[in-house]
C-alpha cells in the first residue's frame, strides 16, 4: 500500500504538469486554460440482464479542444472514476502534442467488470454506452474519436462503430468514429501491435544517442540488456516480443497479476504468453522460478524496466529500490510524482509514458486518415512502385550478365528491392519517424537546458508549448 503522502493519479498529472510550466513563459491565463479538463460527462444507464435491469455508470471527459477531434481511449474496469479518466484524458493532450497527432485530448470508461458477462452481454452494454455517447456527439469523427484501452479490444471498438453506423445512415465518414477496428471493419494493419511496437522504436531510438544513454549508465546496443516487464497484456506482450526476437534483449522476468516468473537467461516471450491465455496467470510456467510477490520483483537487477500494466505501481513506497538503469513507461501513470522524484534524485533514467506509449494514438491516426481517405495505404503506389524497381533490377541484370563471374548482385537482393510497400510496412515507417521526431524534439530540450534535468519535463514542455501555440492561433 501507497503511504498517505502519495499524491492522487490526477494530482500526480497536474504536479508534473506544473513542473513543466514553471520553467516555462506562459500567461497564468493561459497556463490555467491548459492544464483544467473542459468538459465531463457521466452517465448512468439501464441494461436488463439476466431477467433484471442493471445500472451501469460511465464517463467521457473532454480535456482540450485546441484541436478536433479529440482522441481517447475508452476503458473497461471495475475502478473506473471521474479523477482517473480526467487524468487520462490530461495526459493524451499532451501525448498527441508531443508526437504532432492533430488532436486534443479525451478518455473514456466504463465501471464494469468485463470478465463478469457473457460476450453478448457485453455487447449489450457496449452498444448502451455507445448510444448514451454518440446521441450526444461525444463519438463522432469529427468531434470526438475513441479507441481501445485497458479491458477493451477491436471486438468492441466494431460494436461501437456500428452503432454509431446504425445511428448516422447518411455519414460517409461513419468508420472514422472510431479506431482500433478489426482489419474487416474498416481497422488498419499494425494497429494491434501498435502500442507496442511503438515501445520499440523509442528504445531503439534512445539507443542510438550515447551521450543519452550514458546518463543512463547504458551502453552499447540493445543485444542482450535484461528487460523486466511488468503486464504482459497487448502492449508489454508485443514490446517484449519484438525487443527479445528483433533486437536480442533479454526478457528475465514477467510479472502478472498471480505474481512473476523470472529467468535469468531470458523468457520465451511466445510460450509465457500462451501460458496465461491457457491458465489465466503465469504460476506454474516451466524452466522459471515463480515469485509469488510479483511487486517485489520489480526491484530486481535489469537494464530496463518497462511498467506495462497499472498506474501508480512505482510510487513512494518501493521507488528506492528500483535497481533498473531505465525505465520506460508503457502504461500510462505507472511512475507516482512520488516515485518519480525519489527516480531522479537517483539518476535513473525516465523515458515517459506521454512519448512511450504513444506508438498507439499514432497508428489510430494513420486508421483515421484511412477512414475519412476511404482508400487502403499503398494501393495507389505500390505496384508502380514494383515497376520502378524492376527497371533498375533490369539493368543490374544486365550489367550482371556483362560482368560474368567479376559481380553479382547479393542473394536475396532482387526479391527485397522489387517488393513495394504494403499497408503494415508503411504503417510501421511512419510509427518510426514519428517516435523518432518526437524524441528527438524532446531530448532537445533535456539536453540544451539545465533547469531540465529529465525527459519528463522536457516531453511537458513540447507538448505544453504545443498546445499554447494552437490555442493563440485561435485567439485564446
Amino acid at each position: 500500500m501507497t503511504s498517505m503522502a502519495e499524491p492522487s493519479f490526477r494530482e500526480s498529472v497536474d504536479l508534473m504538469f506544473n513542473r513543466a510550466v514553471a520553467l516555462m513563459d506562459l500567461p497564468p491565463g493561459l497556463e490555467e486554460k491548459i492544464r483544467v479538463c473542459n468538459a465531463t460527462y457521466t452517465v448512468r444507464f439501464g441494461v436488463r440482464l439476466r431477467g433484471q435491469v442493471h445500472t451501469f455508470t460511465g464517463y467521457r471527459s473532454v480535456h482540450s479542444e485546441h484541436m478536433e477531434p479529440v482522441k481517447g481511449g475508452i476503458r473497461f474496469a471495475a475502478n473506473v472514476h471521474q479523477d482517473e479518466v480526467e487524468a487520462l484524458a490530461a495526459l493524451m493532450t499532451y501525448k498527441c502534442a508531443l508526437v504532432e497527432t492533430p488532436f486534443g485530448g479525451s478518455k473514456g470508461g466504463l465501471r464494469i467488470d468485463p470478465r463478469q458477462y457473457e460476450e453478448h452481454e457485453l455487447e449489450q452494454i457496449t452498444r448502451r454506452f455507445a448510444y448514451e455517447l454518440i446521441k450526444r456527439d461525444l463519438i463522432n469523427p469529427a468531434q470526438n474519436v475513441p479507441a481501445p484501452d485497458m479491458g477493451t479490444s477491436e471486438r468492441e471498438m466494431a460494436w461501437i462503430s456500428d452503432q454509431y453506423a446504425r445511428m448516422n445512415t447518411t455519414d460517409i465518414n461513419a468508420r472514422a468514429c472510431v479506431t482500433g477496428k478489426p482489419l474487416n471493419a474498416g481497422g488498419i494493419a499494425g494497429r494491434v501491435e501498435a502500442t507496442g511496437r511503438g515501445v520499440q522504436f523509442a528504445l531503439r531510438e534512445f539507443f542510438r544517442h550515447p551521450e543519452d544513454m550514458k546518463k543512463a549508465g547504458l551502453h552499447g546496443t540493445l543485444e542482450g540488456k535484461r528487460v523486466i516487464v511488468q503486464g504482459l497484456g497487448n502492449v508489454g506482450y508485443h514490446a517484449a516480443k519484438f525487443l527479445s526476437e528483433e533486437d536480442g534483449a533479454l526478457i528475465t522476468a514477467v510479472i502478472e497479476r498471480d505474481g512473476a516468473v523470472v529467468n535469468p537467461k531470458g523468457l520465451p516471450v511466445e510460450e509465457v504468453h500462451n501460458w496465461i491465455a491457457r491458465h489465466g496467470g503465469v504460476s506454474g510456467f516451466p524452466d522459471a522460478t515463480h515469485v509469488a510477490d510479483g511487486a517485489k520483483v520489480l526491484e530486481e537487477e535489469c537494464d530496463i524496466l518497462i511498467p506495462a500494466a497499472l498506474e501508480g505501481v512505482i510510487n513512494i513506497e518501493n521507488a528506492a529500490q528500483i535497481k533498473a538503469a531505465l525505465i520506460i513507461e508503457a502504461a500510462n501513470g505507472p511512475i507516482t510524482a512520488g516515485g518519480d522524484q525519489i527516480l531522479r534524485e537517483k539518476g535513473v533514467v525516465i523515458i515517459p509514458d506521454l512519448y512511450a506509449n504513444a506508438g498507439g494514438v499514432t497508428v489510430s491516426y494513420f486508421e483515421w486518415v484511412k477512414n475519412l481517405s476511404h482508400i487502403r495505404f499503398g494501393r495507389l503506389q505500390r505496384r508502380q512502385e514494383e515497376a520502378r524497381h524492376q527497371l533498375v533490377v533490369d539493368e543490374l541484370e544486365r550489367l550482371d550478365r556483362y560482368l560474368g563471374d567479376a559481380w553479382s548482385m547479393s542473394p536475396g537482393f532482387k526479391e527485397k528491392y522489387l517488393r513495394g510497400a504494403d499497408e503494415l510496412e508503411l504503417v510501421r515507417s511512419g510509427l518510426d519517424d514519428t517516435m523518432r521526431t518526437a524524441y528527438q524534439s524532446m531530448a532537445e530540450v533535456w539536453r540544451a537546458r539545465d533547469d531540465v534535468t529529465d525527459l519528463r519535463t522536457a516531453g511537458f514542455i513540447v507538448a505544453i508549448e504545443r498546445v499554447a501555440q494552437s490555442y493563440r492561433a485561435k485567439g485564446i
